[in-house]
Formats: structure tokens, sequence, C-alpha cells
């Protein structure tokens, strides 16, 4: 087993998104990659404390040991919840069908 491995760390805004490929010793955490990555210098607003971390859309824990070629994404506040914004989107659609 190598002692090297190559992790993508994620971040996306609406008007920006990178993603910086590292190499790294075996073991590293969520959180080292992150701090090692660079990412939160160009992006001065992410706060570990504050926005989830996941590995290729599954939510993970900051202590979490990665694997070779795992993309870890750090993810932004949702503006608006998904789920209400579809439940208004399909009750506006029914009052359009009812008014026909």
């Amino acid at each position: 087993m190598s002692d090297q491995i190559v992790i993508e760390v994620a971040f996306a805004t609406p008007e920006r998104q990178m993603i910086i490929s590292i190499k790294v010793k075996n073991g590293i955490t969520v959180k080292e990659v992150i701090e090692l990555s660079g990412i939160l210098n160009e992006f001065h607003g992410i706060s570990l404390d504050d926005h989830p971390v996941g590995i290729f859309g599954k939510i993970t824990t900051l202590d979490h040991p990665l694997r070779d070629r795992d993309r870890v994404e750090i993810y932004r506040p949702l503006i608006a919840d998904p789920k209400e914004i579809r439940r208004k989107r399909a009750a506006a659609d029914n009052n359009i069908k009812k008014n026909r």
C-alpha cells in the first residue's frame, strides 16, 4: 500500500466553483486535507464549524479518514428548502388546473 493518496477537495458558490487535486499521506482526515488544499484561502466565507462536508455527496465528519481518489465536498447552507419549494410549486400548479 502506498503512503501517498490523491484526494480532490471541492467547493462551489453560484458564481465560482473549484476542485483542487492534492497528493497527501495515507490516513489523512477530511479536515486535514481541506486545510492542506488551500481552498479555505480561496473562499474566505467557509467555516468548517458551519459548513457540512461530504465524500461524493454523502455527509461525513471532519475526522473521517480518506481513501485514494475520494472527493471531499464542502457544502454551502441552503438558501431555501428544496422540499418546500417543490411543495409550493405543486400547490400553485394545482390551483392553475382548478381555475381552468
